[in-house]
């Protein structure tokens, strides 16, 4: 089967050879490819690999009867399975699917301070389970989040190597416009990306065919998947009104106005009551939350409205995946976004800016027509983010950094199907550079009128 190079890759590397190393613990939605990215490091790294799958081999939740220690759980896996093979400093334990056995993570402690062998962990709903993880392993482990594929590891599955991004990156810190080339293989790699999504799954069929061909069924297939895992993991009534968010969430997109209404969910529903279900989504890696700012300032933490808020979905695909008929049509066949224009092009920015480690933030000012779609901070600015279907006038964003009441602002950047530009303060990119803005804005020399308000 095709392996696709991932970020996780490096970063296992890096986490072998620290000699300080804590036992790892690997989050992320399903089907992003944890186990198989995990599975092939522990191959080429490890002498003997012990898998331990909670899901599939559940008898091997009875390896803590003695105990949390490492020498108790070892004998009692080779109690199970004689054939598994203990050897000190060449050995890696994998334990899987976790969310189903989260007691295990207390004998990441034991493990951290035995150091004989390396510990993975992974799972794919563990988001909802992490409080009792992080409680029972503070101190003795490593977190890494793992995503569906973003567009930079897109291009490596292309075939496209580093050298193609720092070109795209050289020409953003130039403020070089790209050339009509660059412009129409770019704008074609990211519109086929922002139709599959970043799903292992898709992306793999899609490389191996070079076409469409079935990435509908697997989308569909995985949008199933996650509605199962809502009726598996989620409790009681809440399962229903998880559902109606998830299935909720493309059609308020798609209106002008996209702050998510939970009186549109169901008649009577209200913010008390579905407020865990949002976070539960949210926890499981389902969907991206970006809250409304009180006032556009820094600091972002705390400034902002926890009953205000936009969902996006973590991976557009699944967005496109629900889309209907006609439109899934239009789409593939005629490259044609139609009313979902505007959803589908905010909901990857969302997602590129997550990827990149962000949190999501929008203001709405509601005296006015003042909206902004994002935000993200550097060092010494807060900077709006306007993500533009057409390439027209960003007059919210104009108000932003000209007005004397925002302090923070200097600048802003536009998103568009359009090439690199700067004009008045707003510094243009075209929207498959959205991956790079904050690798962007921690090396760009920021051109010297903008640093002064």
């Amino acid at each position: 089967m095709l392996y696709l190079k991932r970020k996780i890759d490096s970063f296992l590397a890096d986490w072998k050879a620290d000699p300080d190393r804590k036992p790892l613990i690997v989050k992320g939605s399903r089907q992003v490819g944890k186990t198989e990215s995990i599975s092939k490091f522990a191959t080429e790294n490890y002498t003997s690999v012990i898998i331990i799958n909670f899901v599939e081999e559940p008898k091997y939740k009875m390896i803590t009867t003695d105990g949390y220690r490492t020498d108790d759980i070892i004998k009692n896996i080779s109690l199970i399975d004689p054939s598994k093979m203990f050897i000190p400093e060449k050995t890696l334990i994998f334990f899987d699917e976790i969310q189903e056995y989260p007691d295990i993570s207390t004998s990441l402690k034991f493990f951290d301070i035995d150091s004989r062998f390396d510990v993975i962990c992974s799972g794919s709903m563990l988001g909802i389970n992490y409080k009792k993880i992080e409680s029972n392993s503070v101190g003795y482990k490593t977190d890494y989040k793992m995503w569906s594929l973003d567009f930079e590891e897109f291009l490596w599955a292309k075939g496209y190597d580093d050298t193609f991004v720092s070109n795209m990156l050289a020409h953003m810190k130039e403020h070089k416009p790209f050339n009509e080339l660059e412009m129409t293989v770019c704008n074609s790699l990211f519109l086929d990306y922002s139709v599959l999504g970043g799903m292992p799954a898709v992306v793999r069929e899609y490389i191996s065919k070079g076409t469409f061909e079935r990435s509908l069924d697997t989308q569909r297939q995985l949008i199933e998947d996650y509605k199962e895992d809502i009726r598996k993991y989620a409790e009681g009534i809440d399962q229903t009104r998880i559902l109606n968010v998830f299935n909720q969430i493309p059609p308020q997109l798609a209106k002008d106005n996209k702050k998510f209404q939970i009186s549109k969910v169901a008649s009577g529903a209200r913010f008390k009551d579905y407020r865990g279900c949002i976070e539960w989504l949210n926890d499981a890696g389902m969907t991206n939350i970006c809250y409304c700012l009180n006032f556009p300032e820094l600091p972002l933490k705390g400034n902002y409205d926890e009953t205000k808020y936009k969902i996006y979905f973590a991976d557009t695909g699944l967005l496109v995946a629900m889309l209907d008929e006609e439109a899934q049509e239009d789409l593939r066949a005629n490259k044609n976004l139609g009313v979902y224009k505007g959803a589908l092009f905010e909901n990857i920015v969302a997602e590129a800016l997550s990827k990149s480690g962000y949190g999501l933030f929008y203001y709405r000012r509601e005296d006015s027509t003042l909206e902004q779609d994002f935000f993200v901070r550097s060092t010494s600015y807060l900077i709006p983010i306007e993500v533009k279907a057409t390439n027209g006038k960003a007059k919210s964003m104009n108000t932003l950094i000209e007005s004397k009441k925002y302090n923070d602002i200097r600048f802003g950047i536009k998103l568009t199907h359009g090439n690199i530009g700067y004009n008045e303060r707003i510094l243009t990119f075209p929207y498959f550079c959205a991956f790079l803005l904050k690798r962007y804005l921690k090396e760009a020399d920021l051109p010297e009128s903008i640093k002064e308000k």
